[in-house]
């Protein structure tokens, strides 16, 4: 093997820069040319394409988003798009694909193993959603991003005897949620994978501000309610004023944290192991603080990561 491609795709997160830099940079040492595909997929679809080298890749450590920039590509959803995006990169002499993303992301990858391309995936998605791997890229520097805004919201709220609510991202996936709601102190954590029932928040947001208690946080994952909505479905009936906050892409971007950063060079240096070795069709994931492998087909048939029961439970009990 002479020359790899590295590409980035779907969501944007705090990482990716950190595993492209891991990439080219374990590659060359390796011996190997590293190509970067721009603009995701569709680059690949248009052979937008650069040879990449060690400046290439200076100073973009601690920069959020990607540099080779993402986009969507309708073409890659049919047959005809996927055997062209791998005739154009068997054009372009390379050898090995090295593909950072969420979950259509990794359909892509599967779909160009299909065609014959030696393809390792690297799971990268704030929700945390992705199968076989306790952490995805991007995932630490959310939850911190999502903790300095709440610690914020916590210093208005209870300025003003109000209650907010405050919207992740998390669109089938309540980590985001859950671990900020643990990680804040938030009183409720409505998730989409948890029922809950809004007159008993109500009830005991009721209580508690007949108790004293001065403000209150409710995490809200964008799968489980608009923050909006439910704020003025219960504004008359917990005592408190009630505001509702959207994260939105706030969350997604940003210097990514020391977790984030090592998780890259880890899965990065990894992946160009693998593609060296003759690993084929497999994505990268963090087990008991290791690295395996696990393949595309079982990744993508396995749908979304399920959240870990203690979590909810966790929230609920610290939250009394």
């Amino acid at each position: 093997m002479k020359r790899i491609a590295v590409l980035t795709s779907g969501g944007d997160c705090s990482g990716m820069n950190a595993a492209i830099r891991a990439v080219v940079r374990a590659g060359l040492a390796a011996g190997l040319e590293v190509i970067g595909i721009q603009k995701g997929y569709q680059g690949l679809i248009d052979r937008h394409y650069e040879l990449m080298s060690t400046k290439s890749v200076s100073n973009v450590l601690q920069r959020g988003g990607t540099i080779l920039q993402s986009a969507r590509c309708k073409e890659m959803r049919d047959m005809a798009g996927q055997r062209l995006a791998a005739e154009n990169l068997a054009g372009m002499g390379v050898e090995g694909l090295i593909v950072i993303g969420g979950d259509g992301s990794l359909n892509g990858a599967l779909a160009l193993t299909q065609q014959g391309t030696n393809v390792i995936g690297i799971p990268a998605s704030i929700d945390n959603d992705i199968p076989f791997t306790d952490m995805a890229l991007g995932v630490d520097t959310a939850l911190n991003n999502i903790a300095r805004a709440v610690d914020n919201i916590k210093d208005t709220a209870s300025s003003h005897d109000r209650a907010f609510l405050v919207e992740t991202m998390g669109r089938n996936c309540g980590y985001l949620a859950v671990v900020s709601a643990i990680s804040c102190g938030a009183e409720y954590s409505l998730i989409p994978e948890e029922p809950y029932d809004l007159e008993e928040i109500c009830q005991e947001l009721r209580r508690r501000y007949q108790q004293g208690r001065s403000n209150s946080i409710i995490m809200v994952a964008e799968g489980a309610g608009n923050a909006q909505k439910i704020a003025e479905q219960i504004k008359d009936k917990i005592g408190f004023e009630t505001r509702a906050i959207v994260l939105g892409h706030y969350q997604r971007g940003g210097s990514p944290t020391v977790f984030d950063r090592l998780l890259a060079a880890r899965f990065g240096q990894a992946a160009v192991e693998n593609l060296l070795s003759g690993e084929r069709g497999k994505m990268l994931g963090l087990k008991n603080s290791g690295i395996q492998l696990t393949t595309l087909e079982k990744v993508i048939s396995a749908g979304i990561r399920p959240i870990d029961k203690l979590l909810p439970r966790l929230a609920s009990n610290l939250a009394v």
